[in-house]
């Protein structure tokens, strides 16, 4: 069976983390979590700053096992030496059929949203729908043809997208200390009465608002363990993958909270909350700006799709080289000419778009496509990751013979924790009902799985 080349240095897998976590979420939960808050900035820095200590845990615990565990996909390999088969294809079965195709069709569905704002569309409209699609089956026919173009694509739109965070960061921080917008917000949040003029006379403060936004976060910072996938195209990935982990997500930590402290210094926080985010660009560096940024935007996301589908054109593959999932012997196939699973992308596209049609359906239909179950598909497949996470960490600790104390019980441990909290986090910002109905979908794909499974030899 052929096998994956090594295509991809150090800097591309740094560019992979950064890039793909550092695309929409930023910009789409920012006001999201401002909101949720009640507009206090200090617990949405401060939601911002625990969502990324859990990240930063949770990469360097899987850092250490990618300095020890190498074959195919990551996290499906690591799931495997720690716990067993069975565990590790379920990982890559929720990988193949629901986290990466739900993660790839958010982000271009957010892609098609930013580039229809340019032309006056409706995020929830046809138009915007449509090319959400046609940005799935482009990304995915970038990566199947020229993985070497889409591995460039990926650096290149990680520098582009840093541009608007760097600038506002950097820019509004200084110009709201010198107005003195930024101390102003930070000390005084604005009052229930300030908020309801702003967002609506309905309004009521969040009963659980650093949970919910601390889910917020989650999304705003998932995706870096999608760089796991390629660690079979790594070049020296025993060294290389652990580095562009840690460097990856600390760097991403300092980039959000900076971005965020910007744009809390270039207007007052009631005039963020109504106008949004491209309202303080606007205010900082003039009208053209919202235009320019909504574009540097729109690429961001396209980067971080990129990204996405390069991990989700690889999670078939990487159970069929097991023998597992849809017909081994098809998807673990390689291109002869790109060394690329195309059969194995041509399903990650598939389900990609199923997701799409679901999240329309269930969601922006006028009538909804499928009755009371509804659900959030854009935040609640990434909690279910921490839910994978857990036993994972905890197999690690008791197997990872060799390694310090540290590395093999306080770092496994403290990342076991911060799964706990987002999962507990989950359930106290979607609501019991919206969960279990998740979670019924959720049971009903993995049961179906169960048939997809390597049979023993007795």
């Amino acid at each position: 069976m052929a096998e994956l080349k090594k295509r991809y240095g150090l800097v591309t897998a740094i560019c992979m983390v950064v890039g793909i976590v550092i695309g929409s979420g930023v910009f789409f939960k920012a006001e999201k979590i401002l909101t949720v808050t009640g507009g206090d900035v200090g617990t949405a820095i401060f939601a911002w700053a625990c969502g990324g200590c859990i990240m930063i845990i949770c990469a360097y615990a899987f850092s250490v096992m990618a300095g020890k565990y190498r074959k195919i996909n990551g996290l499906v390999d690591y799931g495997e030496a720690v716990i067993g088969e069975k565990f590790a294809f379920f990982i890559g079965w929720f990988n193949t059929t629901i986290y990466l195709p739900s993660l790839t069709m958010t982000l271009a569905w957010l892609s098609a949203r930013y580039f229809g704002e340019l032309f006056g569309w409706s995020m929830t409209g046809p138009e915007v729908m449509l090319l959400s699609g046609l940005m799935i089956i482009g990304s995915f026919t970038l990566n199947v043809l020229s993985p070497k173009m889409a591995g460039r694509f990926q650096v290149s739109t990680t520098a582009i997208k840093l541009v608007p965070l760097l600038l506002m960061g950097i820019v509004g921080v200084a110009v709201g200390l010198k107005n003195g917008t930024l101390v102003e917000n930070f000390t005084a949040a604005p009052t229930l009465e300030q908020l309801q003029g702003v967002l609506g006379a309905d309004y009521q403060f969040n009963s659980s608002p650093l949970f919910t936004a601390l889910c917020a976060t989650a999304f705003a910072y998932e995706g870096w363990i999608v760089a796991t996938s390629i660690n079979a195209e790594i070049k020296d990935a025993k060294k290389n993958l652990p580095r562009a982990l840690i460097i990856g997500s600390l760097s991403i930590v300092v980039i959000y909270i900076l971005y965020y402290l910007g744009i809390s210094g270039s207007v007052k926080t009631t005039d963020l909350l109504q106008h949004g985010a491209m309202y303080a660009f606007q205010q900082t560096f003039g009208e053209t700006a919202g235009v320019i940024i909504t574009v540097f935007i729109a690429i961001s996301c396209m980067g971080t799709l990129n990204g996405l589908v390069l991990g989700c054109s690889r999670s078939a593959y990487s159970l069929a080289v097991r023998k597992e999932g849809f017909a081994p012997h098809i998807f673990s196939q390689l291109d002869e000419k790109t060394n690329v699973p195309t059969n194995s992308a041509f399903i990650g596209m598939l389900f990609s778009i199923l997701w799409l049609v679901y999240f329309y359906g269930s969601n922006f239909a006028a009538t909804p496509w499928f009755g009371p179950i509804r659900f959030d598909p854009t935040e609640l497949p990434v909690i279910t990751l921490f839910a994978f996470y857990f036993p994972v960490y905890i197999g690690f600790m008791i197997k990872g013979k060799g390694f310090s104390t540290f590395k093999r019980i306080i770092a496994q441990g403290l990342a076991a924790a911060g799964s706990i909290f987002m999962i507990v986090a989950s359930v106290f910002s979607h609501g019991v009902e919206n969960v279990l109905w998740y979670l019924l979908v959720f049971a009903v794909i993995m049961i179906i799985g169960i048939f997809f499974m390597r049979k023993k030899k007795k």
